[in-house]
């Protein structure tokens, strides 16, 4: 049943991947400028390998699945998925894994953007889920790397972004 649960994780990236290239399109379209489009290729990576990780990891390894752990995090990876369509469907149009500015647009302050200490509720969402979902099997090492890796690549899109919306971001 894991294995079932990562690949339908992994059509709902296919999904996103669809809505964002139909949103980057439009965006583009508006006047949309991409900032940031370097460090692209290593999210896919990161993320891709997270999936893949969660599947090698408990096949190669025999992790057991502990069934306190395992559902608990089961219903963390759920809850994730819907905050993370919250905040799809909260940006509409606005959202895309690209980073693409609409000139003159305003922030969006509704949904959970509102909160004006989260200003990307959605990478909460990605952090949480890239421990949740491996440790639905007990993958530490698939859980560990992935927040390593993750960590990184926060600290580079979260300032590109800032930037590319015009908040002062302290070094």
């Amino acid at each position: 049943m894991y294995y079932l649960l990562i690949l339908v994780v992994a059509l709902e990236r296919l999904a996103e991947l669809v809505v964002s290239k139909r949103n980057a399109t439009w965006a583009f379209a508006n006047g949309g400028k991409e900032f940031g489009r370097g460090h692209y290729p290593v999210m896919v990576a990161i993320h891709t390998a997270l999936l893949v990780g969660c599947v090698v990891e408990v096949w190669a390894l025999d992790r057991p699945f502990i069934p306190w752990l395992g559902w608990t995090m089961f219903v963390v990876a759920v809850l994730s998925q819907v905050l993370r369509w919250w905040c799809i469907t909260t940006l509409g149009k606005r959202w895309n894994t690209l980073v693409i500015v609409i000139p003159d647009a305003p922030l969006v302050k509704t949904g959970p953007y509102k909160y004006t200490w989260l200003h990307h509720p959605n990478y909460l969402v990605v952090v949480i889920e890239g421990i949740a979902l491996p440790m639905i099997h007990t993958a530490w090492i698939t859980a560990i790397c992935f927040t390593l890796a993750n960590a990184w690549l926060l600290s580079v899109r979260l300032r590109v972004e800032n930037q590319a919306l015009g908040y002062t971001v302290k070094s």
